[in-house]
């Protein structure tokens, strides 16, 4: 682990920046004092966290079939992670009828990759369940499988494309979601009717599963909220994180009732949904934001922060907190998500002149260092 003082360089911590060294000794903040690095010309921020990303899957699955070695894609989305400053990830997985990779069995390859080797990368590796709301039958299996990797974050989806199901009418892309699958479309579209068909049994299902994992401290979340109703149905269930929701009245919703909100840092950047729902930048501008994170791209937190101060919208330390205190809070995580005397030394170093991140450490370890920089801590 680092023993040393970064000098001359500013710090960003909780009530502004600051111009006094940081010292980092044993893996935290404001002890030691070893070694002076001079980081004249560069600027030192907190860690990212990024509570919900998949990005990771182009690592575990590059081309469906094609490679199988899960331990050596972990690895490599580490590396990714650290480069993009990332301290802290929840690594965001389905458990889903859909199948394919969003389907149980690679979802337990993932878990268990993931579990063999976060304990040899520097960056803090978490798992996420997707869990989809009308997968009925997979309930049982997903409670086993956060009982068995200790998932500490579940999320619920619904991906069925209920009105055209009830309409009698094929979904749009039926033939291509199929084939991830690994079913014929007739199949695919089969099981979409069974399970639309089962809506009646949802909700005592859900309750009863949220039931059991509040029992065991997870914490638990919706996603795409639409309604202030729909809201409010999950909050009674005892998910209170509000993930991506897609219009201002489900997240108006979940801020007045003290639920935390998550965006998505790709949509802050691109300025619009892809999807067409609500800006994640005008819900931002409206306060309801608790954190920004990666989804499908992990270097989108750190210029999604940077997008907010450019627009206006928020100063610099406020708009770092949403992709570091801010989802350090929704996980739990007290020991993060700022440079305060005890914490972890999760820190990035970030260039001035350019805002580009040359160097991570993680826990007081480097994760990621290139350039310049480098010679500041060997010289």
């Amino acid at each position: 682990m680092l023993d040393l003082t970064l000098q001359n360089a500013p710090i960003l911590r909780p009530e502004g920046w600051s111009d006094a060294p940081l010292s980092i000794s044993g893996g935290f903040i404001g002890s030691g004092g070893g070694k002076a690095v001079d980081l004249s010309g560069f600027e030192v921020l907190p860690g990212i966290v990024d509570a919900h990303g998949d990005g990771f899957e182009r690592h575990m699955a590059p081309r469906r079939g094609a490679l199988r070695e899960r331990a050596s894609g972990v690895q490599a989305c580490a590396a990714e992670l650290a480069a993009c400053g990332i301290t802290t990830a929840a690594l965001a997985q389905f458990w889903s009828w859909e199948g394919g990779m969003r389907g149980p069995e690679f979802a337990r390859e993932v878990f268990a990759a993931v579990t063999e080797v976060a304990p040899t990368v520097t960056v803090d590796l978490r798992l996420q369940l997707r869990l989809e709301t009308h997968f009925l039958d997979g309930f049982a299996g997903a409670a086993e499988a956060v009982e068995r990797w200790g998932i500490s974050y579940v999320v619920f989806n619904d991906h069925l494309p209920h009105q055209r199901l009830a309409e009698g009418r094929k979904p749009p892309r039926l033939t291509g979601q199929a084939l991830k699958s690994g079913r014929s479309p007739e199949a695919h579209l089969a099981l979409m009717m069974g399970l639309h068909e089962r809506g009646d049994e949802v909700p005592a299902a859900l309750d009863g599963l949220c039931a059991r994992l509040t029992e065991r401290g997870v914490t638990m979340g919706s996603h795409d909220d639409r309604t202030a109703g729909g809201r409010a149905a999950w909050r009674a269930r005892g998910a209170q994180v509000s993930e991506f929701p897609e219009t201002v009245e489900a997240a108006q919703a979940a801020r007045e009732a003290g639920d935390f909100i998550v965006l998505g840092a790709p949509n802050v950047v691109r300025g619009a949904s892809h999807a067409g729902n609500v800006s994640a930048l005008e819900l931002v501008g409206m306060g309801l934001c608790d954190a920004l994170a990666s989804d499908y791209h992990y270097p989108a937190p750190a210029r999604a922060a940077w997008r907010c101060v450019e627009l206006g919208l928020l100063e610099e330390v406020e708009a770092w907190r949403l992709v570091s205190e801010g989802p350090a809070k929704l996980l739990g995580l007290t020991d993060r998500g700022r440079i305060e005397d005890g914490l972890r030394a999760d820190l990035i170093i970030r260039e001035q002149a350019s805002r580009r991140i040359v160097a991570t450490i993680a826990g007081g370890v480097v994760a990621y260092m290139s350039g310049e920089v480098a010679g500041r801590f060997i010289g």
